[in-house]
């Protein structure tokens, strides 16, 4: 089984669906932005987290996931949820809210 971590903007909900798993865990050291508040919690298959080899095996991961989190710096972080086997970051962008028509004057 392949190894699937998930970035998750605090804040937000994952728009993409997480890895595969019964039970996730949300590893204790998230990735920040250093260029500003953005914060993304790392999300795990339960199994994968507890694995002995975790620490080797997730190293690939977590690099390629903080560039990411660092390239998004450009866009605002308007992504909210990245995800990565390792080799591919998938980008899961939250639907730009639609806005709302102004309220004409003598409704109020």
């Amino acid at each position: 089984m392949s190894l699937i971590i998930a970035a998750i903007r605090s804040g937000t909900d994952p728009v993409g669906p997480l890895p595969p798993g019964s039970f996730h865990r949300t590893l204790e050291d998230p990735i920040y932005c250093p260029k500003c508040a953005a914060t993304y919690m790392l999300v795990v298959d339960y199994d994968s987290a507890i694995s002995r080899h975790f620490e080797d095996n997730s190293r690939r991961h977590l690099s390629i996931l903080r560039k990411a989190v660092m390239l998004g710096h450009s866009t605002d972080h308007r992504t909210s949820h990245f995800e990565t086997n390792g080799v591919i970051v998938t980008s899961h962008v939250a639907p730009k809210p639609v806005p709302l028509p102004p309220i004409p004057p003598h409704i109020m």
